[in-house]
């Protein structure tokens, strides 16, 4: 099982390679998968249904690979309209295949039962927060982290729209202070290059890239370039 406390390795944040299409899945090869990251995001939204309804599973060649699955709401950059009853049933689908399960923090409640399973199956989780409109004020982040906290969320993931070098400032800051619970932040937009290699230079536990060709959000670098950008950066914060 993974925990917060091995999630870097020689000390180095871990990268989330994230497949940007069902395309992107498909086509991909687990040599090259395995050198752009040390875990792969899988974001069941993003598939066909026609993908979930055949014997050979779409992730099926990335035997031995870190499989983290999401179903995101549409609030948050879902791809297509699902509701919580939806989304939970695509996530039980992958429970046998997942090292890692992303419910954002909003969806806490209305998949409880899904989350109730997940401590016997020993799958930690992510629970997440997007905003591509603003960076949200530190409050809203900090009762968004307790809410995870209080959860049992393995991590509290926020990603957000940032505006200004003021804006990506703070959410350094806020990647900085303790609030009980791993974090992992990142910015989207114009500023969310520097964003990720500052914060993760923070201490973000985990920091997304794309595999692929598409991008799953605004700014976002390529998986294989974050990682040899990241290995090059010397950690501000090794609290974690």
């Amino acid at each position: 099982m993974a925990t917060a406390k091995n999630l870097r390795m020689n000390g180095n944040p871990q990268i989330v390679g994230s497949f940007g299409s069902s395309l992107d899945l498909r086509t991909s090869v687990a040599a090259v998968v395995l050198e752009a990251c040390d875990i792969a995001e899988i974001r069941l939204d993003l598939l066909e249904p026609e993908d979930l309804t055949t014997q050979l599973l779409p992730w099926s060649h990335l035997a031995g690979i870190p499989l983290l699955f999401t179903a995101r709401r549409t609030e948050e950059g879902g791809a297509r309209a699902l509701d919580a009853a939806v989304r939970s049933r695509l996530l039980k689908t992958a429970l046998p295949h997942a090292a890692w399960i992303d419910v954002e923090v909003a969806s806490i409640d209305e998949m409880s039962g899904l989350l109730a399973e997940l401590p016997e199956l020993q799958i930690p989780w992510i629970a997440s927060y997007h905003d591509f409109n603003e960076l949200p004020p530190t409050a809203a982040l900090a009762q968004a982290a307790k809410k995870a906290k209080d959860a049992g969320a393995t991590i509290f993931k926020a990603a957000a729209q940032l505006r200004c070098p003021a804006d990506l400032a703070r959410l350094a800051e806020f990647q900085l202070a303790d609030h009980g619970i791993p974090v992992a932040t990142m910015g989207m937009g114009p500023l969310a290059p520097v964003s990720r290699l500052l914060c993760a230079q923070c201490g973000s536990l985990l920091n997304y890239g794309y595999l692929g060709a598409t991008a799953t959000a605004p700014g976002q670098w390529d998986s294989t370039l974050l990682r040899q950008a990241v290995s090059r950066l010397i950690p501000i914060n090794s609290r974690f």
